[in-house]
């Protein structure tokens, strides 16, 4: 704003009279109209009648237009009443010194408020506000501020504070507010004689109000200094259990540095120690209420010591019933200095040790009602039990399972009467079977005489970790038996399948396509075949199966299974498979998994016999997620998850506890062995892997396999002999032998170790029947002896694992200290793993599973002979 023009001017009440310019107007029309009649009568001669019609005429015309001007308002004979005088009295009559200014900062109004504020006495002395607070540089921003606002058409205010005596009748040192806003268009501008916008400003002296909240914030910086460091400690939180302010005196105790402390980044369940915040929780109020208790607890300090206190605990409840904010005044309980300190002091160490018990204690009275609790007990109860009906003496029937009430009862009577040995009890919660609980029931005796209000103590103790363990157990005991004894099961079936297999490929190389018998020869081989697969899945089980195990990515396997398994499920179920994105590289045997795959999805297949949906995922789970997943065998690690979901019928609780069993199935009988899940399960196990199934009944059911993500190892840095890395090439792929010929024949001298005499004859017969010359022996021992009356010609020995006196791995280290190179074939139905960790890192030797062929024998030991050293 700039300096006012000359032309501006206080209210009427203090400027000159104005006066009415239409009535001067007309006296002098009057007075001139006087003159030309007095010029007509002295010069009628010389004018003539013709001026004087002229003259008339000019006067009527006159006439006619003042009355209409005075009748339409335009003309008027006597002063205009000023209504603006109303509005100059309002402006005058208020407090605040008010100023209007026009576009380019003249004053075109001031009232007198705002005069006597700059003590100006008239109008060419009033100073503007950029004026006054030219020398306050605080002032200067929010004059500018206010500029910008007005001009932008807005209205805005600002509190302002003079260090210095910036105009006459200003005080120092004081408040100010100054506002300022628009009050009439540029269109619309009456008062100033520039054309523009004009503008309001009010300044206010504020300093008694300002003075006034100086003294409040003073008294509340007092209250908070005395609550800070008042005797007692302090603290507030919402309605999640977030600390809102704590007092110096609390976080003293607690060892918190109240300088890094912002609001809500401690909680309760950061200082509260143990099962304290059952208690606390425990405290409830009814809606639109509150509620004050007395709580003793332990705390946690920053150091991880605990603090035993006293909370005198105030909950406000929400109308709407949930958990609402909550008030606390804590007492150090270990400090005090009254006459009975000692049993202060043992009252203090009997709290905590009360309310720190992991055990769950309450005490009830002749009635069997609970009189008092500690934490753990509202911890274990919370959902039936709380203050309000401890308060109201619930009976203790009440957190026991209805089927072990009849139970519970009989023990408090026992008790009641003085037994002190009670059996405990087993249960479980009333609202959950998944929770189980033992209580002890003990009797309390008078003491000296004293007759006491409770009459037992009961503890209860959460077992619901010890079952689930118990059952882990007996189910892992279970699966190793049924595994044993499938293994076994499969070793000596195995050796009769191979007899069989070869006798039936002995008596197939004597007998042509055309023979009658030839037919009942290939049924006999065909069923020995059908009954080694039985036989490969019971190894799978008892995970005594070879596997070959390589990087796979699931993405790839399921996209090469997707057509397989939309032919497996058929037309009437829909078959969806997601795939997870950056899916990790797991480590297992190919065709196993595949077999896994397929027999999940048939599986899922034959529980939807009215068709649904079959969903086959597979993602990442990371360590975090793996260790919030409940499954407590299942350690933290990344794993990749390969899930199958079916809408089927779901598997009632008592058969999904044994559907990884061998030989358990409940489908007719003829259609299915009850092997297919067992397999799967072996299968999972052997390859380091985890399968849990989950299942509704009606809903459907869910098998998850948890297959630990492959890390590859990094080469180690290899450093030749200047100190430089050596770039280590990893060997490049061997390329796979051409198909051998079909000549298996051979003139090479073999040893055949195998102590089932129908198999050991067979390989004879087979060998020799492809030019081999062969020794045998029953045992490992054996097998020394011939090899030394041999004198150690012998070019290559195929010894079976298992046998009596000396196994097939102590013949072979037996036999390295003397023929260190000697060419070995281990036969065995077992997987190769369950031997080969018995045997030297360097030890080279072929495997082959059993039952065999005559082929796959002859086959073995030729590419064995050919192998180089």
């Amino acid at each position: 704003m700039s300096q006012p023009s000359r032309t501006n001017s206080f209210p009427k009440n203090t400027a000159p009279a104005k006066k009415n310019p239409a009535a001067l107007r007309l006296l002098t029309l009057g007075v001139l109209l006087i003159a030309v009649a007095g010029l007509y009568f002295v010069f009628r001669e010389q004018l003539g009648d013709a001026f004087l019609l002229i003259l008339l005429g000019l006067l009527s015309i006159m006439g006619v237009f003042c009355l209409i001007g005075w009748a339409t308002g335009l003309i008027q004979f006597s002063p205009r009443e000023d209504h603006e005088d109303v509005v100059d009295t309002l402006l005058d009559s208020m407090p605040e010194g008010t100023v209007i200014t026009d576009a380019k900062g003249h004053i075109v109004y001031a009232n007198h408020a705002y005069a006597q504020m700059m003590g100006a006495e008239n109008v060419a002395d009033l100073p503007t506000l950029d004026a006054v607070l030219a020398g306050e540089p605080s002032a200067l921003e929010a004059v500018y501020r206010l500029n910008n606002a007005v001009r932008d058409g807005l209205a805005a205010q600002e509190e302002i504070r003079l260090t210095g005596s910036s105009a006459k009748g200003m005080q120092a040192a004081a408040w100010y507010r100054v506002k300022a806003r628009p009050v009439i268009a540029p269109q619309t501008n009456p008062l100033s004689e520039t054309a523009g916008p004009l503008f309001a400003w009010q300044i206010t002296d504020i300093s008694e109000e300002r003075a006034e909240q100086e003294r409040f914030f003073q008294d509340l910086q007092e209250a908070i200094d005395h609550l800070d460091h008042a005797p007692a400690g302090f603290f507030s939180a919402d309605a999640q259990g977030r600390i809102i302010y704590i007092n110096a005196t609390l976080a003293e105790w607690l060892g918190i540095d109240l300088t890094k402390f912002t609001a809500g980044s401690l909680t309760l369940h950061d200082i509260v120690a143990g099962n304290g915040m059952s208690l606390i929780n425990a405290v409830r109020a009814d809606p639109g209420s509150s509620r004050n208790t007395v709580i003793d607890l332990d705390l946690t300090k920053s150091n991880g010591q605990s603090l035993a206190v006293r909370f005198y605990h105030r909950v406000q409840q929400p109308r709407d019933g949930s958990r609402g904010t909550s008030r606390t005044i804590v007492l150090n309980r270990a400090e005090g200095n009254d006459s009975s300190a000692a049993q202060r002091s043992a009252e203090v160490r009997f709290t905590r040790f009360f309310n720190s018990a992991p055990m769950a204690i309450a005490s009830v009275d002749v009635n069997g009602r609970i009189l008092s609790t500690n934490a753990r007990f509202l911890d274990i109860f919370g959902s039936d039990v709380d203050r309000d009906t401890l308060e109201k003496q619930i009976s203790l029937e009440s957190v026991v399972h209805p089927r072990d009430r009849e139970t519970i009862s009989r023990a408090l009577a026992s008790a009641f009467a003085g037994q002190a040995t009670i059996t405990p009890i087993d249960t479980v919660l009333p609202g959950n079977d998944e929770r189980h609980i033992r209580f002890y029931v003990s009797p309390v005796s008078d003491i000296g005489g004293e007759s006491i209000e409770e009459a037992a103590i009961v503890s209860a103790v959460e077992t619901t970790e010890q079952k689930a363990l118990e059952g882990q157990m007996a189910q892992s005991q279970k699966m190793q038996a049924v595994g044993q004894l499938a293994g076994g099961i499969a070793h000596d079936f195995n050796n009769v399948l191979t007899a069989i297999i070869m006798s039936s490929d002995l008596l197939l190389s004597n007998h042509r396509a055309s023979d009658p018998s030839f037919p009942d020869i290939m049924n006999i081989k065909q069923n020995a075949n059908r009954a080694a697969s039985l036989v490969r899945q019971l190894l799978a089980f008892s995970r005594r199966q070879t596997l070959r195990p390589e990087v796979l990515d699931l993405t790839d396997v399921l996209a090469d299974l997707r057509m397989l398994l939309a032919r497996l499920v058929g037309t009437d179920i829909t078959l969806k498979i997601e795939h997870g994105r950056d899916l990790w590289p797991v480590k297992a045997d190919l065709g196993q998994f595949e077999q896994v795959a397929v027999n999940l999805v048939v599986n899922a297949r034959d529980a939807m016999p009215d068709g649904g949906t079959i969903t086959v995922r597979t993602r990442n789970v990371e360590t975090s997620e793996a260790a919030a997943l409940g499954y407590r065998e299942l350690p933290e690690a990344d794993y990749v998850l390969y899930e199958v979901e079916d809408s089927g019928t779901g598997i009632p609780a008592d058969i999904l506890a044994k559907i990884f069993e061998p030989f358990f199935t409940t489908k007719e009988v003829g259609k299915g062995t009850g092997l297919g899940l067992s397999m799967v399960y072996g299968i999972i196990k052997q390859t380091g892997g985890f399968i849990f199934c989950d299942s509704t009944l009606g809903t459907g059911t869910i098998f998850r396999i948890y297959l630990p993500r492959f890390v590859e190892e990094k080469a180690p840095v290899v450093l030749d002999a200047d100190g430089q890395v050596v770039v280590v090439k990893k060997p490049a792929p061997v390329e796979k032998k051409a198909e051998k010929q079909a000549d298996l024949s051979g003139s090479a001298t073999v040893l055949l170790v195998e102590d089932e005499d129908a198999v050991r004859m067979g390989g004879v017969r087979a060998l020799q029947t492809r030019g081999y010359t062969v020794h045998e022996a029953s045992s490992g021992v054996e097998a020394l002896e011939v090899l030394e009356e041999l004198e150690g010609k012998v070019d290559i020995i195929v010894s079976d694992v298992v046998m009596p006196e000396m196994d097939g791995p102590t013949l072979l280290r037996e036999l390295r200290k003397s023929y260190p190179n000697i060419k070995f074939i281990f036969v065995s139905g077992y997987a190769e793993d369950a031997f080969a960790k018995n045997l030297p890192e360097d030890a080279q030797f072929g495997f082959l599973p059993k039952p065999f062929s005559l082929k796959q024998l002859a086959t073995a030991v030729k590419e064995m002979l050919e192998k180089e050293d």
